[in-house]
């Protein structure tokens, strides 16, 4: 009997690391598809395929022999004037992936879309999966990237053989954040004494990035084909989150309020600055009206079907910061 093969696209992203790490520890045949060598790998025992998943050629090499496919690459843009990129990646590429997946003969597919790809309901209705993704209904470019690259996966579910499921996380934290995300960048801020100001606006849906991995895992055995699963945790408002992360650090919190309006009006110039660095923005105005928005998901479904069961956003920042503290330690003075 042949060992199981399961491969990992994004392996180094937040969510993908600890996908990794999870499979290993439960003694799967790993392989991943990378972009370059990265020394984070050098702990696991995961074969190594160079390429992404704008390479057809480099795909069927990856998954040749593979039982599961778990996709995770993807550009998280939320910086405006990125467009062409984003398409191709999160659109193009797992249409290749999907492709792959079917004339290598892969069994099952398990896919990363986003909370993103789910139209905003009014009034903080309570929102639970959807079968019909509409880009038209969205904003911002990676929600209708995200959302027709959803139905792209959905529709060729038992096409020659393959498995699709799909999942949606919502906005990833915790430890392994090696790529610096927006989160990341504020929770580094407040490790480093570096965020003076509490947010009066926004909330949004926080989940721990070793949920996610393991709730994509359960998809690759429980989950239903054809189905959706969120996977999402606890909702915490900005000032939550920040006195959250004040509790954590040993600080007060921050005493100068920055309000929506100024929020807006600063954020084209941060937009500017973290480009001109090369680094993640720590807020941009799509993320902006992103907090401002329905974020009351229902994972509901995942915990029925596959036994999901997130722990606190708490947990998980206090976890991150421990993370930070230990792989990136303040510099001295």
């Amino acid at each position: 009997m042949s060992e199981k093969i399961s491969v990992v696209t994004g392996a180094s992203g937040h969510v993908g690391y600890p996908l990794v790490k999870k499979l290993c520890d439960s003694g799967e045949k790993v392989r991943i598809l990378i972009r370059k060598d990265l020394p984070i790998f050098d702990c696991f025992n995961a074969e190594r395929v160079y390429g992404d998943v704008t390479d057809p050629a480099s795909l069927e090499k990856a998954f040749e022999g593979a039982e599961v496919v778990y996709h995770l690459a993807g550009m998280i843009e939320i910086k405006a004037g990125n467009d062409e990129p984003v398409w191709k990646v999160n659109v193009d590429g797992t249409k290749n992936v999907v492709e792959a997946c079917k004339k290598c003969g892969v069994k099952r597919l398990v896919y990363a879309s986003s909370v993103d790809a789910i139209p905003p309901l009014p009034d903080n209705q309570e929102m639970a999966e959807i079968y019909d993704f509409n880009p038209d209904n969205l904003e911002g470019t990676y929600a209708k990237t995200k959302a027709v690259a959803t139905k792209y996966v959905l529709d060729n579910n038992g096409v020659d053989g393959l498995e699709t499921v799909v999942t949606h996380p919502g906005a990833c934290i915790g430890p392994y954040d090696f790529k610096v995300s927006s989160v990341g960048e504020m929770v580094r801020m407040f490790v480093n004494g570096a965020f003076p100001v509490t947010l009066t606006f926004g909330a949004y849906n926080f989940v721990d990035v070793r949920d996610v991995a393991n709730g994509m895992y359960l998809a690759s055995t429980k989950g239903i084909p054809g189905h959706c699963y969120i996977l999402t945790g606890d909702v915490m408002t900005c000032g939550e989150l920040i006195s959250c992360l004040a509790k954590i650090c040993g600080r007060k919190d921050p005493k100068i309020p920055l309000s929506l309006g100024l929020a807006n009006a600063v954020a084209p110039i941060m937009e500017v600055y973290y480009k001109a660095l090369d680094k993640t923005p720590l807020f941009t105005r799509y993320s902006i009206r992103k907090l401002c928005s329905n974020c009351n998901f229902t994972y509901k479904k995942a915990a029925e079907d596959l036994g999901y069961a997130p722990m606190s956003a708490e947990q998980s920042f206090t976890d991150m910061v421990a993370w930070i503290k230990e792989n990136e330690p303040k510099k001295k003075k």
